[in-house]
């Protein structure tokens, strides 16, 4: 019997409401490319500790920040850190991961000064990943698998 391929997803994607507003980003393309595969949810900002709703964040010259200036570096990296535990010994096939967002961007994340302004870079989470080696997508390609 063939082995299911396993897909680390962005929790939120699959319609857990962990994100910072405490809703989610439910994303039905997704949810359809995972049929038949074995899923690994992922939210390394509740890994590391943010409560859910937590006021946003946005990287700062590498560093996590909130819109009230607090630094919450430390639970992201915390975060980022508990969920590379999760997926090591995994076989991983592919992780996908929400779009902009200060941990999983892959592609695009907003510059820090919270007016939404995006700027090319990954989040704290996509950057290790990436780094590690693993296979890693923006839920809006998707479409393009």
């Amino acid at each position: 019997m063939e082995q299911k391929r396993k897909i680390a997803v962005s929790a939120c994607l699959l319609g857990e409401n962990c994100k910072y507003s405490g809703g989610n980003n439910k994303n039905e393309a997704v949810l359809e490319f995972l049929k038949n595969k074995e899923v690994i949810p992922i939210c390394p900002e509740v890994a590391g500790g943010l409560s859910i709703p937590r006021t946003p964040v946005e990287l700062v010259n590498g560093v996590a920040v909130n819109r009230d200036g607090v630094n919450v570096d430390e639970e992201f990296r915390r975060g980022v850190e508990r969920t590379m535990e999760k997926l090591a010994g995994e076989e991983i096939d592919l992780v996908i991961l929400q779009p902009r967002s200060p941990s999983c961007g892959v592609k695009q994340i907003y510059d820090g000064s919270f007016t939404g302004t995006l700027v090319d870079g990954q989040g704290m989470l996509a950057r290790a990943l990436l780094e590690k080696g693993y296979r890693v997508l923006d839920a809006e390609d998707i479409a393009n698998l």
